[in-house]
């Protein structure tokens, strides 16, 4: 689902509900989260949205991202061994084909543009 953004609308990031669905089991690493995604806006080649993941641990390979944290915890493991923490306010970049793992300990809310 979309939902229309443009210069006329705001949005509560943060109150906005989204539908969730059990991650993909082969995924999963710890835990049964389940992610909610609502897609906002497209920028030329960019998708403006937002993304939830509830607590647990799971593998995923990404697309070129930015993306802004707005609530819960989770530390962020790169295929390289490095961990991030993320809490409200981290703002990081993730590179296509990347290896990650998200360890969520609080549910993760972010704003995404990819």
């Amino acid at each position: 689902m979309t939902l229309p953004l443009d210069s006329a609308l705001v949005l509560q990031a943060l109150a906005i509900e989204l539908d969730h669905e059990l991650v993909d089991p082969e995924q999963v690493v710890e835990g049964a989260p389940t992610s909610g995604i609502l897609a906002l806006a497209e920028l030329d080649d960019w998708e403006v949205g937002v993304w939830e993941l509830t607590p647990g641990t799971v593998t995923d390979v990404e697309v070129d991202e930015i993306f802004i944290v707005l609530a819960g915890h989770a530390i962020l493991r790169r295929e390289d061994g490095s961990e991030t923490e993320l809490v409200p306010g981290s703002v990081g970049r993730l590179e296509d084909g990347e290896e990650t793992e998200w360890h969520v300990l609080e549910t993760l809310r972010k704003i995404y543009i990819a």
